[in-house]
């Protein structure tokens, strides 16, 4: 089973907040999120994560990211991945994801039964909406359907720079193939990304919704 609903409790100005890092329970559907993307400070292109309850009773996450680089109509760099998780209560049932990256398109599809198996169960989806709990080794790239070993480190509450304005995070660091800094509201709703690759500065801002 893969579950993500476990909450971590962190001190906050003297009061305790309890953030959900999970899928949240059925009938509570998360707001989608959408993200403009940014490359050493120009646009980059978007990611967004929608969600919506299914006539099962199950939670459907849809994952979309566009990046691209050009000079006009002629494109030096693309990075596109699509993904669709289907959750039943803390399950992780299904996960299917196409990516195109370095000129390669990936196919991942994964059933149930994968993700019982050994090597993938209890492991967190890569998609960064649910969060990453302390102390966590490994997570399931979305991108290969492996197990990707990682670190994940805490920075506490910061404030953060979105569409709509400045507002309070949680920060986490997740060193894996790339080191990610994340940032989580304090309803656990995922709000800000920004990681560096290939000498170039990424930085995700929050739609104004």
């Amino acid at each position: 089973m893969i579950n993500t609903r476990t909450r971590f409790p962190l001190m906050v100005a003297g009061g305790l907040v309890a953030l959900s890092l999970a899928p949240p329970a059925l009938g509570d559907t998360p707001g989608d999120v959408a993200f403009d993307v940014y490359r050493n400070g120009s646009p980059f292109g978007q990611h967004v994560v929608r969600f919506d309850d299914q006539a099962d009773g199950s939670l459907q996450v849809m994952v979309d990211i566009e990046l691209r680089v050009g000079f006009g109509p002629l494109t030096v760099f693309r990075y596109e991945h699509e993904a669709e998780e289907i959750w039943v209560e803390e399950d992780l049932v299904s996960l299917s994801a196409s990516t195109l990256k370095d000129g390669e398109r990936v196919q991942v599809r994964l059933t149930r039964s994968d993700t019982r198996d050994e090597g993938l169960a209890g492991l967190v989806p890569s998609s960064h909406w649910s969060g990453y709990p302390p102390g966590l080794p490994a997570v399931l790239n979305t991108e290969t359907g492996e197990p990707m070993p990682v670190e994940i480190e805490e920075f506490g509450i910061e404030s953060i720079r979105t569409e709509a304005g400045q507002i309070d995070a949680r920060r986490i660091r997740m060193t894996g193939s790339v080191v990610v800094d994340l940032w989580y509201d304090l309803n656990g709703r995922w709000v800000g990304c920004a990681f560096s690759v290939r000498g170039q500065d990424i930085e995700y801002r929050l739609r104004d919704s």
